[in-house]
């Protein structure tokens, strides 16, 4: 049997309940001018919608919340099945199916606990504004977490890469607050209405709100711009390495997971993971036949090699909201003891995203195969890690990631990478753990024999 068929029975379940409940509530409502003209805003503001961060900001929840002060739940349930009718053509069948149960049951249930406590419509709103101000927050919330119920449901029933958990703490949780404000914002809507502006009141209060998405949508569209020139930066440089191939966005992805489990902000969060990614942009300035070469390095090529943080800086430096990473970028091959390179950093010293970048950069290289030796096995490197506690690597954070990565797991180098090149007589290179042994270079800067 189908393995995703709880799924589609579940979906097919919600999609039942909710053509229920629109049959009710067509028989509960009149058709009255709040009603249209809110309605077409709805299919206007459909045309004008924009994915901005992790919610969908658009003008559904809004009217809805709206509609239940103005003509009451039944013409918010009614009106909410036009969310269907604007959803993207090209997403799934199934998909679009659940979307506009989802839009229906929320306004359903939202609208029930509305009359539940008591909520009033009308003219009756401007006579007991505190009894309508109870009401309406009680539906927002029951809106709010009936969705949040559905989506988790169908995560679980999907299997997919995001889960329940995940949703709830990067989607939810996070969202809360600012959807509590839309929810309020047709609280406002209704209240300027009735206030005796009428439909004008729709100027005065949804305009700000769409020049607002579309104001954001331009920022989201330039960060993602941005973006995509950073990944660019990361294809050039591992087209000169098959061994480095993945190796920037592993980083990020590990950066990630450590920085979560930090619990840092939202911000500081994104800037890490870029910070990650970037760590290593400043090797499209080194020489391919430096990084490709399977033998220990020169002084002279290994000063090349040491010159990649600060060319790494120059690169990003026009991108302005990359300013907080540059010093993780320039500094991320220091050591705890003062050891490292460019500046011989030590202990706090080191900026704290360098540190965290520093950690997972050597965890990644050693699970990861190059030229001269094949990959690690996780637990190895785990042990390496701790051992180089105090030396190389903040103990703390060590002790952090360790812990992130025996609780999450870790999605080793892709296998297809090339197999160790039998030739080398070297055993380590610039991001491997070299113990003061200067990172594979010969002469001066390789330091005492390993």
């Amino acid at each position: 049997m189908n393995s995703r068929w709880p799924l589609r029975m579940t979906v097919a379940f919600s999609a039942g309940i909710a053509i229920v409940a629109l049959v009710v509530a067509l028989f509960h409502t009149r058709p009255d001018a709040a009603t249209i003209a809110l309605g077409l805003l709805l299919l206007l503001g459909a045309l004008l919608r924009s994915k901005v961060g992790p919610v969908r900001a658009s003008l559904d929840y809004v009217v809805g919340i709206a509609l239940f002060l103005l003509s009451g739940p039944a013409a918010a349930v009614v009106v909410s099945v036009l969310l269907p009718l604007t959803q993207d053509r090209r997403l799934p069948l199934m998909r679009r199916v659940f979307n506009g149960a989802m839009a229906v049951l929320c306004a359903s249930a939202a609208g029930l606990v509305f009359l539940r406590v008591g909520g009033v419509r009308g003219n009756a709103v401007l006579d007991a504004p505190g009894r309508a101000l109870v009401a309406a927050t009680a539906a927002i919330v029951t809106w709010l977490a009936v969705s949040a119920v559905l989506m988790c449901l169908v995560l679980w029933l999907d299997r997919g890469a995001t889960s329940p958990l995940d949703f709830l703490r990067h989607v939810a949780a996070p969202t809360v607050l600012p959807m509590m404000g839309y929810g309020l914002l047709g609280v406002l809507l209704a209240v300027v209405w009735l206030g005796g502006l009428g439909i004008v009141a729709v100027l005065l209060v949804v305009v700000p709100l769409l020049v607002a998405r579309w104001t954001l949508s331009l920022y989201e569209a330039e960060r993602n711009a941005q973006a995509a020139t950073m990944r660019a930066f990361i294809q050039v440089i591992e087209t000169k390495d098959l061994y480095t191939r993945g190796h920037s966005e592993r980083v990020s992805e590990g950066v990630g997971m450590l920085g979560r489990h930090l619990r840092l902000s939202d911000d500081r969060q994104q800037a890490l993971e870029h910070a990650g990614l970037l760590h290593d942009v400043g090797k499209v300035g080194v020489p391919t036949s430096i990084i490709q070469k399977p033998g220990r390095l020169e002084d002279f090529e290994m000063d090349a090699i040491r010159l990649h943080p600060a060319r790494g800086v120059e690169l990003i430096g026009n991108i302005p909201f990359l300013e907080e990473v540059k010093s993780a970028v320039l500094h991320h091959h220091e050591k705890y003891d003062g050891t490292g390179y460019p500046a011989g950093l030590a202990g706090a010293n080191i900026p704290y995203f360098a540190r965290i970048i520093g950690i997972v950069d050597a965890f990644d290289c050693l699970t990861s195969t190059r030229s001269y030796r094949p990959a690690r096995e996780v637990d190895e490197t785990l042990q390496i890690l701790l051992q180089d506690r105090y030396t190389h690597f903040d103990p703390h954070l060590v002790d952090a990631f360790v812990e992130v990565i025996r609780k999450d797991g870790w999605k080793a180098a892709a296998a297809e990478q090339p197999a160790p090149d039998g030739s080398a007589v070297v055993a380590i290179d610039h991001d491997d753990l070299s113990l003061g042994s200067g990172g594979g270079a010969s002469g001066s800067a390789a330091g005492p024999d390993a």
